[in-house]
Parts: structure tokens; sequence; C-alpha cells
């Protein structure tokens, strides 16, 4: 963060208000700048004397626009201004007041979020860093984020996107403001292809926040939820997702306009190849229009099929299913079954003898209600396994005991 230090008796703020007053007149002659800036340094010595920091800061603003399309202000000569316009922040007399002076300045930063955006986004963090009120800090980091994406800096703020968890305990924000933070950190990662499963996951929270109970709100994610559904469907490497569950999912089953991306969903997650080429071939023009290719779909939904069948065959699955399965060659089987091992979907062995997969455990495609209930089932089984491993520890150990006591009454 930008530290100013005064290098003259003169208050850093009449130092900026005559600095940015005399460029902003320059072109009417010595006599009309000087007689401007000495007007709005006692306007501005007044508002300091009254402790109106939100008029002071206002001000301060007005030349703002100025003094960053100047050639001759240099990129540190605007982080210094600012930085102590930014300061008046700590010097309010409310959280209200804090916010306004916030809002003021946020308004002029971005207001131009193509022009050197970076500094912009610098000037935005400090002062982040310069305030005290929890829902000031949202409201800045909100606006820094949008110019991130209008200015097309967003790998200044991705990383601190791993720090939203810790954010949103500090800020204590309401569901509303939750979805809006979500959904705008969703599309700062969009077009990053290295973020998109952090763009999905934050797709996914957003998601979340809506309730049964939110029907005259749940309409406004039907476009998000589709989107949720096509990312997950694109995406290569994510075969498992909880989106069937979400009440702004299930909205769109019977949605005129979103009903078939419901069912490409309810396909990719609970049924099998056959199922999705019959989809395809009615709706291949859909599809595409989502820039989904059909060949990427056909290989996901080969190895979402594989563990559909090493789930539901008790850990026996002949290579003839599988050939028939996935619509593939005798000779492809095993290498299928290698991709489904490297990317960890199933855990298990090939039969080459007796042409069969062992399968051992494999990913659940859904992990809903179901899925925890048999959680929840094995993990008694292995408490009360486990429980009577120290039983019987425990009970040879008081047997032994007792044995060596009754050998020691003997040898006396």
């Amino acid at each position: 963060m930008t530290t100013v230090v005064p290098t003259s008796e003169e208050d850093p703020a009449l130092s900026v208000v005559r600095f940015t007053s005399e460029l902003a007149w320059s072109d009417a002659g010595p006599e009309v700048m000087e007689q401007q800036a000495s007007r709005l340094c006692v306007e501005a010595q007044e508002c300091m004397v009254m402790n109106r920091w939100l008029d002071l800061t206002s001000l301060m603003l007005t030349s703002a626009d100025i003094v960053f399309s100047n050639s001759k202000v240099s990129e540190k000569d605007l982080e210094c201004i600012f930085t102590v316009i930014c300061n008046l922040v700590t010097k309010s007399r409310s959280p209200d007041e804090e916010l306004e002076m916030a809002k003021l300045i946020c308004a002029k930063i971005i207001q131009q979020p193509s022009d050197k955006p970076a500094l912009r986004l610098k000037i935005l963090f400090n002062l982040y860093n310069l305030l005290d009120n929890a829902y000031c800090r949202f409201y800045v980091f909100m606006k820094a984020l949008n110019l991130a994406v209008s200015g097309k800096v967003t790998e200044h703020v991705i990383p601190s996107f791993q720090k939203i968890d810790s954010f949103l305990k500090e800020w204590n924000l309401e569901v509303q403001d939750q979805r809006e933070l979500f959904l705008s950190v969703a599309n700062a990662l969009k077009d990053s292809k290295s973020s998109a499963k952090d763009s999905f996951k934050f797709l996914t929270k957003y998601l979340a926040t809506f309730s049964y109970e939110d029907t005259y709100k749940m309409g406004e994610a039907k476009e998000e939820a589709a989107r949720t559904i096509i990312e997950f469907v694109k995406a290569p490497d994510m075969f498992q997702c909880d989106l069937l569950d979400m009440p702004a999912v299930g909205q769109l089953e019977k949605d005129a306009k979103y009903a078939l991306v419901y069912q490409l969903l309810k396909i990719f997650l609970t049924q099998r190849l056959d199922a999705y080429l019959e989809f395809q071939a009615a709706n291949s023009a859909l599809l595409k229009s989502y820039g989904l290719v059909h060949e990427d779909c056909i290989a996901k939904m080969r190895l979402m099929s594989l563990v559909d069948l090493a789930s539901h065959k008790s850990g026996r699955i002949p290579y003839a299913l599988i050939k028939d399965t996935l619509r593939i060659d005798n000779d492809e089987v095993e290498l299928w079954v290698v991709k489904a091992l490297t990317t960890k979907l199933i855990d298990c062995k090939m039969d080459q003898l007796n042409q069969v997969v062992l399968v051992s455990s494999c990913t659940e495609r859904v992990f809903g209600l179901r899925q925890w209930q048999a959680l929840r089932t094995k993990l008694g089984t292995w408490r009360g396994n486990i429980e009577s491993v120290i039983n019987t520890i425990q009970a040879n150990k008081i047997t032994e005991d007792s044995s060596q006591a009754v050998q020691g009454m003997m040898i006396r």
C-alpha cells in the first residue's frame, strides 16, 4: 500500500487540491488558475475544519478525470494523489459516511476501466485496506472485481478467490450479496481455461443459495443453472456433481426453454451412452448451439457409462458388456478401462484370461441423499468392527494378566 509522506507544512489533502485544480485550470492562464486554485483550497480547508469529510472527498474527486487523462501526470503521482483521497475514509465519523465516501471514490475509479486498469485496480485495493466496515470492504471488492473483468486484468484478482471463504466470514453477507459475489467470481473465471473447475465451483455455490422457499426469486437463476449444466457436460475431467439435488436446477425440468438441457444433465449423471446417442440424434442443433462437440460428449459418456457398469455389476464386468455398452471394438476395451483408471474413476484389475474387469471401488456420478445414507451405513459398520476388535484385545489382555498373576502365586 502506498504511503504519502508530507514534504511541506501544507496538509497532503490541500496539496492534492492545489495540484489538481492548477492542472484543471492551466489553459485559462496564470491569473485564473491561481484564483480557482485558491478558491478550492479555501473550500477544502472549510471542509476539514468542519469535519465534512464526505464533502472534501467529493471536492477532491472533481478533477480526477483530468488527472487520469493528463500525460504529464505519471502513474506514481496518480497513485499518490488517490492514496491521499482514499485515506480520507479513515476520518469518517460513521459506517454510513465511510460507505458513501467509498462509493464516491469507486464511482470515479471505475468510469474508464480500459484506461490504466491495473493502476485503477491497485487504487481500489489500497482503498479496501483502509476500510474498517465489513460491508464497505465487500462493496469495494465487488467494484474491483467488476473493474478487473471490464479492464481484462482478472489475473490480478484471481489469487484473492482462494480467500473467499474467510472473506465471507468477515463480511457476514446476506444471501442476495452472497449470490452477487459467487456469480461475479464465476464470471471472472469463465474466460480462463485453467480456472474452468473454479468457475464451475462458484456457479454451484451461487445455485446452492436458492431453496424451494425462494420460488419468486429462483427464476433469475434459470440461465445460470443451464450454463452450469453445459459447463459440466463440456468439462473433460469432471464426472461427479450434485446439481440434480439443487432446486435452482430442478426448476428447469419442466421449463419451456431449458427442459432439454436438464434432460441432458440427467443422461450424463444417471444413464449410459445409448441414451446420449438417442438424445443427440434428436437434438444435434441444440448441442451445437451450446458449443458442445459430439465426439467429446461421446468420450465422456463412455467413461460415465463404464462407471455406471462398475457400480451395478457386483464388482465383475465382462469385456463383452463393456464393448456393447461403450459401442467400441474388442481391442478397445482395455484402453477405456485404463482411461477410467488414470482418471481415478474406478479402481480395478483386468483379468485377461477370463475377459472380465474386477472392480474394487468406483466414483459415484451423483452424491446425493442415497449416497450419504450408504456412507453412513458403511461408517457405522466400520465403527462396529473397530469396537469389536478393541473389546477382543481388551478381553485377551485381561485373560493374559490373570494368567500371569496365577503363575506368580504358584512360583511363590
